[in-house]
């Protein structure tokens, strides 16, 4: 690849989608001045040129450019918005990439744009472009058949970077995710991947059930009831509690469901103790496991990362990508760390629990399998009573009563964003009632001006 840079002239004379700018020069930098003092932003500001495709180009532009005959340019920075927590930005959900892809593949086969090149382009703001960038590579990665190395090579040609993805703690991070993170996270479960769902299949996770269904500071809480018709036609066995008590489980229960209790601190990380409970009924489990804390994102993103590292061998960072690709804001703060140092130890306990399942005879269940592992495997508990069997005092509303947690602060921030999305029925009465209006002032105008002259015209013709 060869970086040709151009003065303003230059760029005036000749557009950086035409036919031979494009055949010699895969990136076109046009340096730009600039006093932007915005941290986030570029600087010094430049114009890059990226190509991914001899049609598809990706673009980083300090102006708004406008389409030609033979370029048709278009920008998703505020279409497929991240809706953050805290201080985190990004990486876009799975149904973001899911429309970006459709998006691209439609322009690149209407007719209408057959011979023209398709630019993505995005502003100077740098969070904006890291998510641009990771829809772009998603793209190379899911549609092109681009390797992750690949797709992140011709994303950071030259001297091209973009700032990383953090967590959705308060205050500064100290753990980040990349954007080759994520690429190798889609790739290695782009095939299973789901907006609702951690694992098709196998993992759901979701925020936890309130005692009764009611509006809490304007963020809707659910009673287990709502849950269970969604779980039975999905094939879910299996719920796992990690907070405390906010509802009785036996309404679960009575539903059929097996329900586990396995409490540690909101914000805080599992003892080894719980992992090894958790991924023991998890391996067990003859159907789907939903999972919840109490908003459904660090306690629940934490254990179940450490399945997917155990059972697809993925490094903490691109599994922390990937639940957050399927659920943002999944592990937090100390979580992150708590990962990393347990990568190893858990690609060594699923490469133990895949060699005993392969020497197992053929046509066995898998569950049959892994309770049959259980009573020799170092890994997994033996001989414990369940002790979530037995229900303790009647449910409490755990940390609301004393204080927010994270969990509550996580929730508090989700309902802040309900009334953008009821703000715009409330215009539907106004916009109503200012059509009637309109009618009746052009009625009376028709009635009692237009209609008495018409009247008096059509009598003179008459006449």
């Amino acid at each position: 690849m060869k970086r040709k840079s151009e003065g303003r002239s230059s760029s005036a004379a000749e557009s950086p989608c035409s036919p031979c700018c494009l055949s010699t020069s895969p990136v076109v930098k046009k340096i730009r001045s600039s006093t932007q003092q915005d941290p986030r932003r570029r600087g010094p500001q430049v114009d890059l040129y990226l190509d991914i495709t001899d049609r598809l180009r990706f673009a980083i532009l300090n102006s708004r450019p406008k389409s030609a005959s033979n370029v048709h340019y278009f920008s998703v920075d505020n279409e497929l918005e991240y809706e953050n927590f805290s201080e985190d930005f990004g990486p876009l959900n799975l149904a973001m990439v899911y429309r970006y892809c459709c998006k691209i593949n439609k322009k690149l086969k209407s007719i209408t744009m057959l011979r023209k090149k398709i630019v993505h382009f995005t502003g100077s703001d740098q969070r904006k472009q890291a998510n641009a960038a990771f829809l772009v590579g998603c793209y190379m990665v899911i549609y092109l058949g681009r390797t992750p190395e690949e797709a992140y090579r011709i994303l950071i040609f030259g001297d091209t970077s973009y700032i990383p993805f953090r967590d959705a703690a308060y205050g500064s991070c100290n753990f980040y995710i990349t954007l080759l993170d994520c690429f190798h996270a889609v790739k290695k479960k782009a095939e299973n991947g789901d907006l609702n769902w951690i694992i098709p299949d196998r993992f759901i996770a979701f925020c936890g059930p309130h005692s009764r269904t009611r509006l809490e500071s304007g963020y809707p809480q659910h009673s287990p009831e709502t849950y269970i018709q969604y779980f039975k036609n999905h094939n879910v066995t299996t719920i796992i509690r990690l907070n405390k008590r906010m509802y009785d489980a036996k309404r679960f229960m009575d539903a059929g469901f097996d329900h586990h209790d396995l409490f540690f601190v909101d914000g805080s990380t599992p003892t080894d103790a719980i992992v090894k409970k958790f991924l023991d009924i998890c391996e067990n489990a003859e159907g789907a496991i939903a999972v919840h804390c109490k908003a459904g994102l660090g306690r629940t993103g934490t254990l179940i990362a450490c399945y997917i590292m155990k059972h697809f061998r993925m490094t903490a960072a691109e599994t922390i990508a990937w639940v957050r690709i399927c659920r943002p804001g999944l592990v937090i703060g100390p979580q992150q760390q708590f990962l990393v140092m347990k990568q190893t130890s858990l690609w060594l306990e699923g490469d133990y629990f895949r060699q005993k399942l392969k020497g197992q005879e053929n046509g066995q269940h898998r569950a049959a399998f892994s309770k049959l592992l259980s009573g020799v495997d170092d890994i997994s508990i033996n001989g414990v009573e369940n002790q979530d069997q037995q229900e303790p005092e009647p449910y409490s509303l755990d940390d609301s009563i004393n204080g927010g947690t994270q969990g509550d602060r996580l929730r508090a921030l989700k309902s802040r964003r309900q009334p953008k999305t009821n703000a715009i029925p409330l215009t539907c009465p106004l916009a109503v009632l200012t059509s009637a209006l309109c009618s009746i002032v052009i009625w009376w105008i028709v009635c009692d001006y237009i209609l008495p002259i018409l009247l008096f015209c059509l009598d003179g013709f008459r006449t």
